[in-house]
């Protein structure tokens, strides 16, 4: 199998673990094995520490130039800290299937703070996929549906629609490290730093795991969420940037709210409500307009 097949199969694979990851951080989460920041302890922390057990085998031993230490603080404070907060304990209040659809938002995001902050050219095609992105997350968010396990459905959807900010922010200021270091050594020092701005918030509820309550459903669901869904999801997601480009990487996010759909209505019980699916081809709609070329640019 040639590097370019193999990048497409991890691609595949790492949307399939984010979406896995969905429904195994609602079932942990609604069982009352794990709170959100106690189960973020673990998916940094967890991370962090074999991002450095790789580093053993293929140590990086690049030097980290003064001007990059506040950009890399930057991308750790959005990337993991800010990012991994609210996205679980987004998810922790609302439906896996809006989490999947509201994440979907990001490159309709990133087209526009480009356009913003990187000045960007914008086009009329981008101005509407941003104002359909923003009318599909309203959909969900006003929604009034009563199916699954939600506490807090609007609060949850404003804080997926949060973290979806905060990796856009994480997205435009890590791309410059990316090309000037090792991708892997860049991951490594932004989780590390991560895990630490994390740990105030986190620890105590960390502690406050019963392990001895775990069944094998959680500790299966445990395994999925910080090793599949977050160690190699992570180092799938830069092999596929490295062999195919960052394009072609981001087409396949996708795939994510197609397969956290199926997975949370069958292992959750959610429900294909009739504003979902128009949510869902409203931001299907803005994403595709937001990255369409045209003929001048």
């Amino acid at each position: 199998m040639n590097q370019k097949t193999t990048a497409h199969f991890s691609l595949l694979a790492t949307n399939i673990f984010f979406a896995i990851n969905l429904t195994a951080v609602k079932f942990l989460i609604n069982e009352k094995f794990v709170q959100a920041f106690g189960l973020n302890f673990l998916r940094v922390g967890v991370t962090s520490l074999l991002l450095w057990v790789l580093y053993l085998f293929k140590p990086q031993n690049a030097v980290i130039q003064k001007k990059d230490y506040g950009r890399f603080f930057l991308c750790a404070l959005t990337g993991i800290a800010i990012n991994q907060l609210l996205f679980v304990k987004g998810l922790s209040l609302t439906y896996s299937i809006h989490a999947g659809l509201l994440i979907l938002t990001t490159p309709i995001l990133i087209t526009f703070f480009a356009a913003l902050i990187l000045k960007e050219r914008i086009t009329n095609y981008k101005i509407i996929g941003l104002f359909l992105g923003i009318a599909g997350a309203l959909v969900l968010i006003l929604s009034k549906e009563k199916t699954g396990k939600p506490s807090n459905v609007i609060i949850g959807d404003i804080l997926i629609l949060l973290n979806a900010i905060s990796y856009t922010f994480y997205f435009m200021l890590v791309k410059p490290l990316m090309k000037e270091y090792n991708p892997i050594m860049v991951l490594r020092i932004i989780f590390t730093i991560g895990f630490f701005i994390m740990l105030p918030f986190c620890l105590t509820e960390f502690i406050a795991i019963q392990w001895q309550t775990f069944s094998t459903n959680a500790y299966i669901s445990l395994f999925l969420v910080v090793f599949c869904g977050t160690f190699l999801a992570y180092l799938f997601n830069i092999f596929g940037i490295k062999i195919l480009g960052a394009s072609t990487t981001g087409a396949y996010i996708y795939l994510q709210p197609l397969f956290a759909t199926f997975i949370a209505i069958i292992f959750l019980g959610e429900a294909l409500s009739i504003y979902k699916i128009i949510a869902g081809v409203l931001i299907f709609t803005g994403v595709f307009l937001a990255n369409k070329r045209t003929a001048n640019g």
